[in-house]
């Protein structure tokens, strides 16, 4: 009986649902966090009666013919790469993105990463860095006399200071886009890089055509939503159970069939 199989790649497909919803749910508090979804496409056809083929000598169609599914599989798990909401922390290092872009990360690889993330801080060296102490590109030192710390909207980091009255730019921070961002690559870390699927970066300063702009003092976080997340729990809850269900009414038809006398 095909509906064995058909229901057990049915419930592994569920199983897989549950796994990148539970994930969304994990990281509900993580900072710049972008939900996933997984996406499922139907198995090959086994045609019984293939439509469009000739019913009779007379050249009559079939209409209709009969096709038996078998199953379900995976086609992706994507992001939704919708804008997460706006917290406050007054610190001055904590800058978020409010549009288009990501944080040009550099990695001690040599290669460069790409962050939502913005909570930085500085490394002995007076660095703007990562959580982790990657460098933040293009690589901004804040003096060590410095008092106060501005960072605009257009992403220009200016600093007084000690015995000073005017600011000083000190550098510029850089955003990047990618023609395919759902392509990037997930490191963990709050981290992505690049992929043939995304394409190259293009780089430009917040504000300009085409980037967001960033927020000082700021971060935003994950645009996991809770209620959808629940409910699509639910529902792949029950999908999973009646795709067990369908298990245990085909082995309930082939005992009753090997019972018959």
């Amino acid at each position: 009986m095909q509906s064995l199989s058909i229901a057990a790649t049915g419930m592994m497909a569920q199983q897989l649902n549950v796994e990148v919803i539970s994930n969304n749910i994990a990281n509900m508090s993580t900072t710049g966090y972008k939900a996933q979804r997984a996406e499922f496409q139907d198995l090959l056809y086994q045609n019984m009666r293939r439509v469009g083929t000739n019913s009779s000598d007379s050249g009559t169609i079939v209409p209709a013919g009969i096709q038996i599914g078998l199953g379900v599989k995976t086609g992706s798990v994507y992001r939704i790469m919708t804008q997460g909401g706006m917290q406050v922390t007054d610190s001055k290092l904590d800058v978020a993105i409010q549009g288009a872009g990501y944080f040009r990360i550099q990695m001690p690889s040599g290669e460069d990463a790409y962050s939502r993330a913005g909570s930085f801080q500085l490394s002995p060296d007076g660095q703007i860095v990562t959580s982790d102490g990657y460098t933040v590109a293009p690589g901004i030192t804040i003096p060590t006399d410095a008092t106060d710390v501005t960072i605009s909207n257009d992403g220009q980091v200016q600093v007084k200071l000690a015995g000073q009255t005017a600011t000083q730019v000190v550098g510029q921070l850089e955003l990047a886009t990618f023609q395919n961002d759902v392509g990037l690559d997930p490191q963990g870390n709050n981290l992505f890089m690049e992929t043939p699927a995304s394409g190259p970066p293009i780089t430009g300063t917040p504000g300009s055509s085409g980037f967001g702009t960033v927020l000082q003092g700021f971060l935003e976080t994950s645009n996991v939503d809770s209620v959808s997340e629940i409910t699509s729990l639910i529902t792949a809850q029950r999908a999973y159970e009646m795709n067990a269900k369908i298990i245990t009414a085909a082995d309930e038809m082939m005992s009753a069939t090997n019972n018959i006398k």
